[in-house]
Parts: C-alpha cells; structure tokens; sequence
C-alpha cells in the first residue's frame, strides 16, 4: 500500500509542477542570440528602447536604472564619438533635442559634454542628468542586464581598425559582457567591421532600404553574417515574417507602445520589442506566458 504521507507529496510536487508544463511552449521559436542574465525561458526579449524613456529622458543612467527596475531583460542605447574620441551615449548627431546646448557631439570633448544638462528637455527634475560614457552603462549593466548597442552612422568610417567598433567592443571585452551585448547599426559597414575583428560578437543589421536594395533578411544576413534583424515594426511585412521563420532568424522590432500592438508582434513571432514602456511590454509579455 502506498504511503498517505509518500501519495501527498506525490500530488503537492505535480502541483508545484503545473505552472512549469504550463510554459512549454515559448512565445518565439527563433534562437535567442545573446544571453539574458534572467532567462525566464519564454525566449523573447522585453528591449527598454533608450532606456525607460517615456518615463524618464532617453539614454541617461536613471533612464537605464529604472528600465532595470522595471524588469526589462535589455536595454537600447546610441553610440557616437566626441571631438577627443570618447565614446558617449547619445541618439542624435546634435545636442539641441536633448541638452542645452546647440552644436554637434563631436565638435565638443567629453570634458564639456559632462557640463550639459541632459534632463531638464523632459522634465525639470532632471536637470542633473549628465549624457553617459559607454564604459559608465557597461559597468551599470554588468551582471544585471542585457545591452543592445545601436553606432550611430555618423561615427562610422571606412576604417575597420581604431574606430568606434574596435574600441566599443574593447570596451565589451574589459567588461566581460560579450555574450550579454548585441552590436547593431543603420550603417552596414559597422555590421562588416565588427564581423571583421570578432567572429562570435552578436550582430543585428537595422533595416535600411537603401541598403537593403530589396534584399530579404536572411538574404541580408547571410551577406553580412549577422545573427538577427532588427525593424520598425510597420515594415515587418507577411513576406517578412514568411523569410524570418523559414530561416529561424530572430527579429526585434521599434518602437511599441501601445499593449494591442504588442500582443499582436509576440503572436507574430518576434524574439523581442524595443519599447519606451519596458514595464508596459513586460506585463503584456508576461499574460501571454501564461496562457501558453
């Protein structure tokens, strides 16, 4: 006869294991291409797009704390040069949207980007915020979060050597997070570049019509040999996402708001959304999960 005692916790363990066969199934069936330093194992990633950026200024540190806090699995920033060569955190080539001054990042040295108030454009509360070197959010991110590294087009340069891709990923390197952090630009010649000095870094090719020339995705990155697509998700078309699945390419889309749109990316298939509301995707994300 079995045991009253042996027969309980028989139950009480299938019990325990229910929610667990519940998440069998992942919401992408496209491999993941860079590790996440919490894996729920729904293989898709919620992308805080610049940070937490509808609730704080875009690619600042409390932007990327609060997308950290929020339960983001990775964070979207920008990357370009300063006039000495550093290399700073900022989306647009001039500081007039997002600082108080007006003028071209690269015609002002770090020393004097620090001085810029990058936080009162949003809000007056955040006069403090300072624009970021890529070496303060990699030592931030370290062991916490993902990163999705975006080279702004104006830094790049013919040169595969001495340029923002070798010291970027120099920078990955000392900090140990090469399987943590995905490269991707709008400028090809970054994706070429870094192949070129490191055959494992992941890459994502950002969608450019003209260099795309009509190209499909898996077309584009067998030429490049990237490891995922990244697009605005209007473009993502059914050809598209036909091209995707055949491939099993992983595809993360820009930039998504609102829950309907969401939920209607993640049934498509997308690995990941990059979104202004990472808390926002992340509950969307999380219903889903629990209904597979």
């Amino acid at each position: 006869m079995i045991n009253r005692y042996y027969l309980l916790t028989l139950v009480s363990g299938f019990l325990i294991l229910i929610p667990r066969l519940m998440h069998s199934q992942p919401l992408s069936d496209k491999p993941l291409p860079v590790q996440l330093y919490s894996d729920n194992g729904d293989n898709f990633v919620v992308i805080a797009h610049r940070g937490a950026s509808a609730y704080y200024p875009e690619n600042t540190m409390s932007a990327f704390k609060a997308a950290y806090e929020l339960g983001a699995e990775m964070i979207e920033l920008d990357i370009t040069l300063s006039k000495d060569g550093e290399i700073v955190v900022i989306h647009d080539e001039k500081l007039g949207r997002t600082t108080n001054r007006k003028g071209r990042v690269v015609d002002f040295t770090l020393e004097q980007l620090k001085e810029l108030d990058a936080g009162s454009w949003f809000d007056a509360s955040f006069t403090s915020e300072k624009i970021p070197t890529l070496e303060e959010v990699l030592i931030f991110a370290k062991d916490k979060i993902a990163l999705n590294i975006e080279i702004k087009t104006e830094a790049v340069t013919k040169n595969t050597f001495s340029g923002i891709e070798e010291r970027s990923l120099e920078l990955v390197k000392k900090y140990g997070m090469e399987e943590h952090v995905i490269f991707s630009s709008f400028d090809y010649r970054a994706i070429s570049h870094l192949r070129e000095l490191d055959v494992d870094i992941p890459l994502a090719l950002l969608y450019d019509r003209r260099q795309a020339a009509r190209k499909l995705p898996s077309v584009l990155l067998d030429i490049f040999n990237a490891n995922a697509f990244n697009c605005n998700y209007r473009k993502l078309s059914k050809k598209w996402i036909k091209d995707v699945s055949a491939h099993k390419i992983p595809v993360f889309v820009y930039t998504v708001n609102k829950e309907k749109d969401m939920q209607k990316l993640i049934e498509s298939g997308v690995s990941g959304i990059f979104s202004d509301k990472p808390d926002v995707l992340k509950m969307v994300v999380d219903k889903l999960w629990e209904t597979k």
